[in-house]
């Protein structure tokens, strides 16, 4: 396997390095310089992890393969054994191979997920509450925190928007099991097929809800904002109706002037707080922006083929009288939508997540 050692050697003392850092206190006192290895860290893992696996394999197959060639009775029995030694090591190379396609290095980033309401008035709304539920059980069944940062509801309800942080509770041991490994795929348009409550003649409406997800930025020093490129507004904040829920001007909206994208926030009785929040959201949004510019300019750096840059994109339908969801990107139906608004999303997840290794597999096996 001459091509792995050409791959997995940089890695193997990427490895080292990282773990002598680790081991130095001064490390540690930045937590963002810590985390941002640790992320690392636990991707490396899985590589040396898969490599020593194969070696060891590979040792054994061919020490077996070296004593049954002496022939007589010992040599018969590892020649008996060879076979299934051969398949380990394969098993153990297919594994090494998977481990070394490149994966999404912000795998194992916290999120900041939007839902936002669509046409359709107050049954979109309605449902951006149902799928905001379905994501915060969700989050819940994973063992992550979540905080929903803004949010604005409709008279029903429902919300016509929300932004929620979600984060895992720890650096994951492996990065496939970070919040972001697991969200990103949820960014796009979710239809839903069933009777408003606002139907008086019981018939089925179609609706949808967007959903933006977004890796959260650990260290402000990662996204350079200039003070200058922003507008800072300060305003009342205001709930459903515009009633009035502060009387101080407390509310924050911040527009990036370079690129147009405004985050306003209210939902703290601070103004601090709110500018906080704001730009929490702000480097975040700025970071994707940068991250689905570089993957445009060079298409073979794309992190994924299953998660598209294109938001407008309807990827999934909720259908209520059938009890159906279904995957449009990647053909996952099934029954049991009752129990996937409850937070049963680890199916429909994982379907996005096969689907694009898979591809990316395929890719690597071009390239």
């Amino acid at each position: 396997m001459t091509e792995s050692f050409a791959a997995v050697e940089p890695l193997l003392a990427e490895h080292a390095d990282i773990e002598g850092q680790l081991a130095d206190p001064t490390v540690h006192a930045d937590a963002g310089r810590a985390r941002t290895l640790g992320r690392r860290y636990a991707e490396l893992n899985q590589v040396v992890g898969a490599y020593r696996a194969w070696r060891e394999a590979s040792d054994d197959a061919e020490a077996a393969a070296e004593l049954a060639a002496l022939g007589g009775e010992d040599g018969d029995a590892f020649a008996a054994e060879l076979p299934g030694l051969r398949a380990a090591e394969e098993e153990a190379r297919e594994r090494l191979r998977r481990v070394l396609v490149p994966r999404d290095p912000d795998d194992g980033r916290d999120v900041i997920l939007e839902i936002k309401a669509g046409e359709g008035g107050e049954e979109s709304a309605l449902f951006a509450g149902d799928l905001l539920r379905m994501y915060l059980r969700y989050a819940e069944r994973r063992g992550w925190r979540t905080e929903v940062l803004e949010s604005t509801e409709s008279d029903l309800g429902g919300y016509k928007d929300v932004q929620v942080a979600v984060k895992a509770r720890s650096t994951p041991s492996d990065p496939a099991d970070g919040v972001w490994a697991n969200l990103k795929y949820e960014g796009g348009v979710h239809r839903v097929q069933r009777v408003p409550v606002t139907e008086s003649q019981g018939r089925i409406h179609t609706s949808a809800a967007g959903v933006l997800v977004f890796p959260e930025v650990e260290d402000a020093g990662e996204v350079e904002i200039d003070p200058n490129d922003l507008r800072i507004d300060v305003y009342r904040s205001s709930g459903p109706g515009g009633q009035s829920v502060n009387t101080t001007d407390s509310a924050v909206r911040i527009t990036h002037l370079p690129t147009g994208i405004v985050v306003s926030m209210q939902n703290e009785k601070s103004q601090l707080q709110n500018r906080e929040q704001a730009m929490r959201v702000l480097r975040a949004r700025l970071l994707a922006a940068q991250q689905e510019a570089a993957a445009a300019e060079a298409a073979d750096l794309r992190r994924s083929q299953v998660r598209t840059v294109d938001r407008s994109e309807r990827i999934r339908t909720y259908n209520f009288p059938e009890n159906r969801i279904a995957d449009h990107r990647t053909g996952y139906k099934a029954y049991n939508l009752d129990q996937v608004l409850d937070g049963d999303l680890d199916p429909v997840v994982r379907s996005a997540v096969e689907a694009d290794e898979a591809a990316r597999l395929a890719s690597a096996g071009d390239a």
